[in-house]
């Protein structure tokens, strides 16, 4: 499944801040850009963040950085727009976009990359971030699990409400080879209408930790991995173009 496909960055974009409602953009953004002061060699304030979503980070990095964002749901995008006027949004996929500049830090979070459906994809990617880096800027990746670290029957529920309508996800997770499997639920109630039961299985691509950091390498960036990241056990991966 690939994350246009997906219910979840589809047909209830709508909702999806109201699911993600405990996520602190405002944190992680701050060290986000902690993390760019730090190792970023190029002069420039160009950031593009890749899978954007519905805008959220970039509501925060707009306020010191030229920012681009970029989504492969064009419904993630059109709850972005009303969230960002003024910001250039592109519809596009992270295998293959181009945009005819180059950015100081091209970030991609919430473990985007584990929509990819295989190594040469992620491979693909990692070499289009690269491409659209300036000499001495970064990339920051948030990665899916390591298949070290994940754990089969895992269950998690999240709610959400406002006075028109409830909103529940239920996941379980399962393993198929490499690739997690979570199987999600979905009800959705609104005022004067009736519950409505959506399901999905989301694939994750499971891919080893140094796997990732050399792909990193094969595509022209320093590697290296911070353990320290926004979600418990995936840490960030950070890519390094050197300067000409």
């Amino acid at each position: 499944m690939t994350r246009a496909r997906s219910l979840m960055f589809h047909r209830l974009a709508p909702y999806y801040d109201d699911l993600v409602d405990g996520k602190d953009y405002r944190r992680e953004s701050r060290a986000l850009e902690a993390l760019a002061r730090r190792l970023v060699r190029s002069r420039g304030r160009a950031w593009l963040d890749v899978a954007c979503g519905t805008g959220n980070h970039l509501s925060f990095l707009r306020r010191h950085y030229e920012v681009v964002g970029l989504d492969l749901s064009r419904e993630m995008l059109r709850v972005a727009r009303r969230r960002l006027p003024g910001v250039r949004l592109v519809h596009g996929d992270m295998r293959s976009f181009r945009l005819r500049e180059s950015f100081d830090v091209v970030s991609c979070l919430f473990s985007a990359i584990g929509h990819l459906r295989t190594e040469r994809e992620l491979g693909a990617t990692f070499a289009n971030f690269a491409r659209h880096l300036k000499p001495g800027g970064i990339a920051i990746v948030e990665p899916w699990i390591d298949p070290a670290d994940f754990r089969p029957g895992f269950i998690h529920l999240l709610t959400a409400q406002s006075p028109s309508t409830k909103v529940a996800r239920m996941a379980h997770s399962s393993r198929r080879g490499n690739r997690s499997a979570v199987h999600y639920h979905y009800l959705i109630g609104r005022t004067g209408g009736r519950v409505e039961h959506f399901e999905e299985v989301d694939l994750g691509l499971l891919v080893p930790r140094k796997r990732l950091l050399r792909l990193l390498e094969e595509a022209g960036l320093t590697a290296r991995f911070l353990k320290r990241g926004f979600t418990p056990g995936r840490g960030l991966l950070i890519g390094l173009k050197g300067l000409d």
